[in-house]
């Protein structure tokens, strides 16, 4: 049974993932061939990279992002901020739960003027416009100013960009917040530097590797 509360928005989100599934064995196979002739760091993406990428669905894959709904709804969450929103799937997930939740807002973050387009019109389409703002940019610009403290962050971004989001966003975690990152096990090493932000004890965060597959991590404002 779907834990989303609305037809309309469920079948837009299944729209969503079979269009990322249908563009998953492009992309495995193109970063398998960088991989391959080793002219690929996980630590930032290249030129080439960026341009294959800029039209490309990343969603996170369903088991996550009902997790992720679950949390919302655990933590009573109204302001969420999202790191990476793409064509903006997990965003529906947790737009609903917000939406569950009395109201709020959802913090979106894209790049991509394109994706971003493509975002708002599927927020239009399932009618839960009203509750995402979606910031179109470099989010270390866009994420300058956070308004209120926040309950609940999802990051599914590069890497590079996870820590740089961290920064700007804790100061704005309250007590108990939950921040959960995807594929914290497959690039571990390109997490690092997130990882020594959030072990350093004068941050006051605490974190759990979940077994999802590519592990998602759990961290939480103590």
């Amino acid at each position: 049974m779907s834990l989303l509360s609305d037809p309309a928005l469920q079948a837009r989100v299944d729209a969503l993932q079979a269009q990322s599934q249908a563009q998953e064995p492009q992309t495995h196979g193109y970063f398998a061939a960088r991989a391959k002739a080793n002219d690929l760091s996980w630590d930032g993406l290249d030129a080439d990279a960026n341009r294959f990428m800029a039209d490309k669905l990343v969603a996170l894959e369903p088991v996550k992002a009902e997790f992720c709904h679950m949390l919302v709804r655990a933590l009573r969450a109204t302001r969420v901020v999202e790191v990476g929103t793409s064509f903006g799937v997990s965003t529906l997930y947790l737009a609903d739960a917000v939406r569950a939740n009395g109201g709020g807002v959802v913090i979106g973050t894209e790049y991509e003027p394109a994706k971003a387009a493509a975002a708002r019109a599927s927020f239009a389409q399932a009618g839960v416009a009203d509750l995402i703002d979606l910031r179109e940019g470099d989010l270390r610009e866009t994420l300058k100013v956070i308004e209120g403290p926040v309950d609940f962050v999802l990051m599914d971004i590069w890497t590079e960009m996870a820590r740089p989001a961290l920064e700007l966003i804790h100061p704005h975690l309250r007590p108990g917040a939950v921040i959960v990152a995807d594929n914290t096990t497959t690039f571990r090493h390109a997490y690092r530097h997130f990882f020594a932000f959030v072990e350093d004890p004068a941050n006051g965060l605490k974190t759990l590797t979940l077994p999802f597959d590519g592990g998602l991590e759990m961290v939480v404002r103590v």
